[in-house]
């Protein structure tokens, strides 16, 4: 179900890190090297596959871009924030 306005604000202060960007929620992670980037990518697109909610990422070089909505409602849903809060445990 899709959140309201209140609602997704208080989430975000719930969650680390991730903040609104248009419809969605991101978060911006910098690492050592590509290497490291890569590896967290990995570990988080293993999350989200067993979420079956899988974010839009951007890679360049050390830095990594999570953005997350749920596009089947039309705006965040809870379940964009439990991925970010899982995203968050493996960083």
């Amino acid at each position: 179900m899709r959140l309201t306005y209140e609602q997704i604000l208080d989430k975000l202060g719930e969650t680390v890190g991730w903040e609104r960007r248009g419809d969605g929620i991101s978060r911006v992670f910098k690492f050592r090297d590509f290497k490291e980037a890569v590896a967290f990518v990995n570990k988080a697109a293993e999350v989200a596959e067993e979420m079956d909610h899988h974010p839009d990422i951007l890679i360049t070089y050390n830095t990594v871009q999570l953005s997350v909505f749920t596009h089947s409602e039309g705006g965040l849903t809870d379940k964009d924030f439990a991925l970010a809060k899982k995203v968050n445990q493996i960083v």
